[in-house]
Protein backbone atom coordinates (compact mmCIF):
# COMPACT_ATOMS: atom_id res chain seq x y z
CA UNK A 1 0.00 0.00 0.00
CA UNK A 2 1.46 3.78 -0.96
CA UNK A 3 1.58 5.75 1.91
CA UNK A 4 1.09 9.37 1.02
CA UNK A 5 3.74 12.45 2.54
CA UNK A 6 2.05 14.66 4.53
CA UNK A 7 2.90 17.18 7.24
CA UNK A 8 2.58 16.37 10.86
CA UNK A 9 -0.31 18.58 11.49
CA UNK A 10 -1.91 16.80 8.90
CA UNK A 11 -0.57 12.88 9.92
CA UNK A 12 -1.56 13.73 13.20
CA UNK A 13 -5.54 14.44 11.90
CA UNK A 14 -5.80 11.41 10.48
CA UNK A 15 -3.98 9.49 13.27
CA UNK A 16 -6.74 11.02 15.39
CA UNK A 17 -9.46 9.93 13.12
CA UNK A 18 -8.28 6.29 12.80
CA UNK A 19 -8.22 6.28 16.51
CA UNK A 20 -11.94 7.51 16.87
CA UNK A 21 -12.22 3.86 14.26
CA UNK A 22 -9.79 1.96 16.99
CA UNK A 23 -11.79 2.95 19.77
CA UNK A 24 -15.25 1.25 18.12
CA UNK A 25 -13.29 -1.96 17.23
CA UNK A 26 -12.21 -2.21 20.99
CA UNK A 27 -16.09 -1.45 22.26
CA UNK A 28 -17.45 -3.71 19.46
CA UNK A 29 -14.67 -6.60 20.36
CA UNK A 30 -15.70 -6.15 24.35
CA UNK A 31 -19.46 -6.66 23.37
CA UNK A 32 -18.59 -9.70 21.44
CA UNK A 33 -16.84 -11.27 24.17
CA UNK A 34 -19.45 -10.27 26.20
CA UNK A 35 -21.69 -12.36 24.13
CA UNK A 36 -19.47 -15.29 23.73
CA UNK A 37 -19.18 -15.56 27.91
CA UNK A 38 -23.05 -15.35 28.04
CA UNK A 39 -22.85 -18.50 25.87
CA UNK A 40 -24.52 -21.74 27.12
CA UNK A 41 -22.05 -24.88 27.73
CA UNK A 42 -23.17 -28.74 26.26
CA UNK A 43 -22.42 -31.37 28.43
CA UNK A 44 -19.70 -34.09 26.70
CA UNK A 45 -21.05 -37.20 27.12
CA UNK A 46 -18.78 -39.40 24.96
CA UNK A 47 -16.22 -41.10 26.97
CA UNK A 48 -13.23 -39.75 24.76
CA UNK A 49 -9.65 -40.91 25.10
CA UNK A 50 -6.46 -39.80 24.25
CA UNK A 51 -3.05 -41.18 24.11
CA UNK A 52 -0.61 -38.82 26.07
CA UNK A 53 2.96 -38.02 27.17
CA UNK A 54 1.83 -40.39 30.66
CA UNK A 55 -0.38 -42.61 29.62
CA UNK A 56 -4.31 -42.96 27.84
CA UNK A 57 -6.00 -39.88 29.38
CA UNK A 58 -9.78 -38.64 29.17
CA UNK A 59 -10.90 -35.45 28.04
CA UNK A 60 -11.79 -34.22 31.90
CA UNK A 61 -7.90 -35.47 32.83
CA UNK A 62 -6.30 -33.00 30.20
CA UNK A 63 -7.34 -29.95 32.61
CA UNK A 64 -4.41 -30.81 34.76
CA UNK A 65 -6.59 -29.87 37.82
CA UNK A 66 -8.00 -26.71 36.46
CA UNK A 67 -11.51 -25.76 35.67
CA UNK A 68 -10.53 -24.75 31.82
CA UNK A 69 -9.10 -25.94 29.42
CA UNK A 70 -8.32 -24.00 25.68
CA UNK A 71 -7.28 -26.89 22.98
CA UNK A 72 -5.82 -25.99 19.48
CA UNK A 73 -7.15 -28.77 17.09
CA UNK A 74 -3.42 -29.15 15.13
CA UNK A 75 -3.44 -30.35 11.42
CA UNK A 76 -1.44 -33.40 11.96
CA UNK A 77 -2.49 -36.40 10.37
CA UNK A 78 -1.86 -40.06 10.38
CA UNK A 79 1.36 -40.93 8.65
CA UNK A 80 2.19 -37.03 7.61
CA UNK A 81 6.21 -35.96 7.83
CA UNK A 82 5.03 -32.95 8.96
CA UNK A 83 2.30 -30.89 10.74
CA UNK A 84 0.78 -27.56 8.90
CA UNK A 85 2.66 -25.11 8.84
CA UNK A 86 -0.35 -22.26 9.49
CA UNK A 87 -1.05 -24.46 12.68
CA UNK A 88 2.70 -24.80 13.31
CA UNK A 89 2.93 -20.34 12.55
CA UNK A 90 -0.50 -20.57 15.61
CA UNK A 91 1.54 -23.27 18.11
CA UNK A 92 4.54 -21.16 18.13
CA UNK A 93 2.65 -18.72 19.88
CA UNK A 94 1.68 -21.47 22.78
CA UNK A 95 4.40 -21.92 25.13
CA UNK A 96 4.97 -18.15 25.54
CA UNK A 97 1.20 -18.03 26.69
CA UNK A 98 1.65 -21.04 28.74
CA UNK A 99 2.96 -20.07 31.57
CA UNK A 100 0.68 -17.29 31.91
CA UNK A 101 -2.55 -19.20 31.60
CA UNK A 102 -1.89 -21.76 33.31
CA UNK A 103 -1.53 -19.06 36.68
CA UNK A 104 -5.52 -18.18 35.31
CA UNK A 105 -6.46 -21.57 35.49
CA UNK A 106 -6.90 -22.40 32.16
CA UNK A 107 -4.82 -24.95 30.55
CA UNK A 108 -3.76 -25.17 27.01
CA UNK A 109 -3.20 -27.81 24.58
CA UNK A 110 -2.74 -29.36 21.02
CA UNK A 111 -4.75 -32.46 19.67
CA UNK A 112 -3.64 -34.20 16.50
CA UNK A 113 -5.35 -37.73 15.11
CA UNK A 114 -1.79 -38.10 14.34
CA UNK A 115 -0.36 -41.33 16.60
CA UNK A 116 1.60 -40.06 19.35
CA UNK A 117 4.72 -41.04 18.42
CA UNK A 118 4.32 -38.80 14.81
CA UNK A 119 3.13 -35.89 17.06
CA UNK A 120 6.25 -36.46 19.24
CA UNK A 121 8.63 -36.48 16.35
CA UNK A 122 7.77 -33.46 15.06
CA UNK A 123 7.37 -31.50 18.22
CA UNK A 124 11.16 -32.22 19.12
CA UNK A 125 11.79 -31.38 15.79
CA UNK A 126 9.91 -27.76 16.63
CA UNK A 127 11.17 -27.39 20.15
CA UNK A 128 7.67 -26.96 21.36
CA UNK A 129 6.98 -27.86 25.32
CA UNK A 130 3.49 -27.28 25.32
CA UNK A 131 1.37 -30.40 26.22
CA UNK A 132 0.10 -32.63 22.56
CA UNK A 133 -1.98 -35.36 22.88
CA UNK A 134 -3.72 -37.56 20.07
CA UNK A 135 -6.52 -38.67 19.75
CA UNK A 136 -6.21 -41.22 17.28
CA UNK A 137 -9.22 -43.90 17.34
CA UNK A 138 -11.25 -41.97 19.09
CA UNK A 139 -14.15 -39.80 17.18
CA UNK A 140 -13.06 -36.81 18.75
CA UNK A 141 -11.37 -35.02 15.74
CA UNK A 142 -14.75 -36.10 13.52
CA UNK A 143 -17.15 -34.77 16.10
CA UNK A 144 -15.57 -31.45 16.57
CA UNK A 145 -15.34 -31.22 12.89
CA UNK A 146 -12.24 -31.01 12.03
CA UNK A 147 -11.19 -34.38 10.51
CA UNK A 148 -13.39 -35.77 7.65
CA UNK A 149 -13.75 -38.96 6.33
CA UNK A 150 -13.06 -39.94 2.63
CA UNK A 151 -16.83 -40.27 1.59
CA UNK A 152 -17.19 -37.08 3.22
CA UNK A 153 -14.58 -35.45 1.12
CA UNK A 154 -15.88 -37.54 -1.74
CA UNK A 155 -19.30 -35.52 -1.64
CA UNK A 156 -17.04 -32.31 -2.47
CA UNK A 157 -18.34 -30.38 0.68
CA UNK A 158 -17.72 -30.81 4.03
CA UNK A 159 -19.77 -29.64 7.45
CA UNK A 160 -16.67 -27.19 8.59
CA UNK A 161 -17.20 -23.69 10.74
CA UNK A 162 -21.29 -24.26 11.49
CA UNK A 163 -22.01 -24.65 7.70
CA UNK A 164 -21.23 -25.96 4.05
CA UNK A 165 -17.50 -25.42 3.19
CA UNK A 166 -16.64 -25.56 -0.72
CA UNK A 167 -13.23 -26.85 0.40
CA UNK A 168 -12.64 -30.27 1.28
CA UNK A 169 -9.59 -31.72 3.02
CA UNK A 170 -8.66 -34.88 5.52
CA UNK A 171 -7.78 -31.75 8.31
CA UNK A 172 -8.63 -28.46 8.83
CA UNK A 173 -8.10 -26.35 12.37
CA UNK A 174 -9.49 -24.89 14.99
CA UNK A 175 -9.73 -24.08 18.64
CA UNK A 176 -12.23 -25.47 21.30
CA UNK A 177 -12.58 -24.28 25.29
CA UNK A 178 -13.89 -26.55 27.79
CA UNK A 179 -15.18 -26.17 31.56
CA UNK A 180 -14.86 -28.90 34.31
CA UNK A 181 -17.12 -28.32 36.93
CA UNK A 182 -16.33 -29.77 40.55
CA UNK A 183 -17.85 -33.02 39.63
CA UNK A 184 -15.91 -33.45 37.11
CA UNK A 185 -18.56 -32.86 34.58
CA UNK A 186 -17.05 -31.91 31.16
CA UNK A 187 -19.16 -29.00 29.10
CA UNK A 188 -18.58 -27.35 25.58
CA UNK A 189 -18.05 -23.96 25.56
CA UNK A 190 -16.73 -22.67 22.40
CA UNK A 191 -15.26 -23.14 19.09
CA UNK A 192 -13.89 -21.45 16.34
CA UNK A 193 -12.61 -21.87 13.42
CA UNK A 194 -12.00 -20.82 9.62
CA UNK A 195 -10.01 -17.52 10.45
CA UNK A 196 -11.26 -17.37 14.23
CA UNK A 197 -8.31 -19.24 14.58
CA UNK A 198 -6.47 -15.87 14.00
CA UNK A 199 -6.69 -15.01 18.06
CA UNK A 200 -3.51 -17.47 18.21
CA UNK A 201 -1.64 -15.63 15.82
CA UNK A 202 -0.35 -12.72 18.06
CA UNK A 203 2.47 -12.08 15.09
CA UNK A 204 -0.44 -10.65 12.99
CA UNK A 205 -1.67 -8.36 15.21
CA UNK A 206 2.40 -6.92 15.39
CA UNK A 207 2.80 -7.22 11.34
CA UNK A 208 -1.09 -5.23 11.24
CA UNK A 209 1.16 -2.50 12.92
CA UNK A 210 3.92 -2.47 10.81
CA UNK A 211 4.31 -0.04 7.96
CA UNK A 212 3.37 -2.90 5.08
CA UNK A 213 0.80 -4.58 7.32
CA UNK A 214 0.48 -8.08 6.63
CA UNK A 215 1.85 -7.98 2.87
CA UNK A 216 0.40 -11.29 1.70
CA UNK A 217 -0.57 -11.80 -2.30
CA UNK A 218 -2.27 -15.09 -1.36
CA UNK A 219 -3.15 -15.51 2.11
CA UNK A 220 -0.33 -17.65 4.24
CA UNK A 221 1.40 -18.55 1.48
CA UNK A 222 4.44 -16.74 2.63
CA UNK A 223 4.79 -18.50 6.42
CA UNK A 224 6.94 -21.09 6.74
CA UNK A 225 7.54 -23.72 9.87
CA UNK A 226 10.37 -21.79 11.67
CA UNK A 227 13.05 -23.91 11.13
CA UNK A 228 12.49 -24.20 7.10
CA UNK A 229 13.29 -19.61 6.97
CA UNK A 230 16.37 -18.52 5.45
CA UNK A 231 18.15 -18.08 8.36
CA UNK A 232 19.61 -14.69 6.97
CA UNK A 233 16.47 -13.16 6.99
CA UNK A 234 15.90 -14.18 10.81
Amino acid sequence: MEHAIVSREEWLDARRALLKAEKDLTRHRDEIARQRLALPMTRVDEDYMFDTSVGPQTLADLFEGRSQLLMQHFMLGPGWKQGCKSCSFMADHTDGMNKHLANHDVTMIAVSRAPLEEIKRFQERMGWRFNWVSSNGSSFNYDFRVSFTPEEIAEGRIHYNFGEWDMTGEEWPGISAFFRDQDGTVYHTYSTYGRGVEVMMGTYGMLDLAPKGRNESSGMAWVRHHDRYDQSSG
